[in-house]
């Protein structure tokens, strides 16, 4: 079959839990952005021994762009043909596994784990209960991702339907490329108890988003991540050959610059991505390794005292054979390397005074420092032990929300094609070093992100010129970074002329 495929998506829903509401949001979302869909539903049966499922199909391509052709979507859903799963209650998920709709290969599983009890655990004459923890372990195992969350408490405190908490986590888990703003738009368009139903999307979304009360649930099978040599044989168990060494370097960086924890979430981060295009995992794999250890403070004095910085200088640069030798640091720190490593509530407001005063950018504290004398060296040292403080810090929080955006982007461009979302995941080239540099790489890339990748998105830029258009603004970004060449290119793209832009 040539093109997309069609998104597929299966809900178990409870009777009284409006599932055919849910089903009817997502349709009009979709139909909102223009992408063809199509839902039935299959009934269940009463006194709680199944639920009601609904099946919805949706094209990732708008209609205006199918040159008048009308798509062909299935009526039922497909035994292990399903992108995303959703059950209102955990033994209802389990069942999506039992009935060969969820597998490991293609399935993101959405589940509450909040329990209703089926009519054969309620007359069971002992405990006839379902182990919980082992349904928990059946979905997460045979799934390719999973979500767990406790909808029917997240429901309970805006008085909103489960249903709506299941819409907010759909749309949480980034699955569909349809936005936020087109489900709030379904919603109130249905006119019902909008507000408590908005509240109850808002709730299953910041759960999705945030992936906590319940967390995505690990798999059983998978060892502890508590060492660098667990973390690389889960690389070597899950991550494509391609990809590997990459990964297993990131691994190794982020131990180093942080701990195995941070390593972890590198995997957790990279997750998403396997299974898909072999090659836009590698250059993930790389980009957000280095992300992940941008250059802060704590940082550059862990580089400036490292042995083999001091064994290169001598061997590379002095030419010495065992000579004494000393290092003068000079550093020219400003007030936005100051407040990196301080807590957010401390540094912004200093930031703004300072953004208000016109300092940042401006002001700077020269400093010479002998990194190779006793004071030096500790200097530089009680910098570096600050490591463990560093998530606490500012810096630390602002570079992890923007990557978090990067990676969504990324996403989403991969629901387009594998090629614009590589042209997206090289972006993150332009974010680099500290200081000035940084500050102009973090503005251009933003440039870019708003004039032209969220206009890729919204089906603005055609899908055949999208890759160069963001190809050609990363470059030009690039080539100048005080932002001519790009202001160019993007009047150019402006335009309508890609030709010249990538020229």
């Amino acid at each position: 079959m040539s093109g997309p495929r069609p998104i597929t998506l299966l809900i178990a829903a409870l009777g009284g839990e409006g599932g055919g509401v849910l089903t009817s949001w997502i349709v009009r979302a979709a139909e909102t952005c223009d992408f063809p869909v199509q839902s039935t539903s299959i009934p269940g049966v009463a006194q709680r021994t199944g639920a009601t499922t609904y099946y919805i199909e949706i094209l990732p391509v708008k209609t205006g762009e199918l040159g008048g052709k009308r798509p062909v979507l299935a009526l039922v859903p497909g035994i292990g043909d399903i992108d995303i799963a959703v059950a209102s209650e955990l033994l209802e998920a389990g069942r999506t596994v039992a009935n060969g709709f969820v597998t490991p290969e293609r399935t993101f599983a959405i589940a509450s784990t909040s329990r209703f009890y089926a009519m054969d655990e309620k007359i069971a004459m002992g405990d006839g209960r379902f182990d919980a923890q082992k349904l928990r372990q059946v979905i997460t195992q045979n799934s390719k991702d999973a979500l767990l969350i406790d909808m029917e408490t997240l429901a309970k405190k805006p008085d909103a339907l489960i249903n709506a908490v299941m819409l907010g986590a759909i749309a949480g888990s980034g699955r569909l490329p349809i936005p936020v703003e087109a489900f709030e738009a379904a919603i109130r368009a249905d006119g019902k108890a909008v507000e408590s139903n908005l509240r109850g999307f808002h709730a299953g979304l910041d759960a999705a988003r945030a992936k906590t009360d319940g967390v995505v649930e690990q798999d059983a099978k998978k060892p502890a991540r508590n060492t660098a040599e667990a973390l690389e044989a889960e690389i070597e168990r899950t991550i494509p050959a391609a990809a590997k060494p990459i990964a297993i370097e990131g691994v190794r960086r982020l131990a180093k610059y942080q701990s195995i924890a941070y390593a972890g979430l590198y995997l957790e981060r990279l997750a998403p991505f396997i299974g898909g295009d072999a090659r836009l995992l590698t250059e993930i794999a790389r980009h957000l390794a280095v992300r992940m250890s941008y250059e802060d403070v704590i940082r550059v004095a862990a580089t400036k005292i490292a042995p083999e910085r001091l064994a290169r200088i001598a061997r590379e640069e002095l030419k010495s054979d065992g000579e004494p030798f000393t290092v003068h640091d000079f550093l020219k720190p400003g007030i936005e390397e100051m407040c990196q490593i301080l807590p957010p509530f401390i540094a912004r407001p200093i930031l703004l005074y300072s953004a208000k005063k016109g300092w940042l950018g401006r002001v700077y504290f020269g400093m010479e420092i002998n990194s190779t004398s006793i004071s030096g060296y500790l200097r530089f040292l009680m910098l570096a032990k600050l490591r463990g403080l560093r998530p606490y810090g500012h810096r630390y929080k602002e570079e992890q929300q923007q990557i978090e955006a990067w990676l969504g982007l990324v996403a989403k461009a991969a629901r387009l094609s594998p090629q614009i979302a590589l042209e997206v995941a090289e972006c993150a080239r332009l974010i680099k070093g500290y200081g000035d540099t940084h500050a102009r790489g973090r503005a251009n890339d933003a440039t870019i992100v708003q004039r032209v990748i969220f206009p890729v998105l919204a089906g603005d830029i055609g899908l055949a010129q999208a890759a160069d258009a963001i190809a050609s603004a990363r470059t030009a970004a690039l080539v100048d970074p005080e932002g001519e060449s790009l202001a160019k290119c993007l009047a150019a793209l402006d335009a309508g002329s890609t030709r010249v832009a990538a020229e």
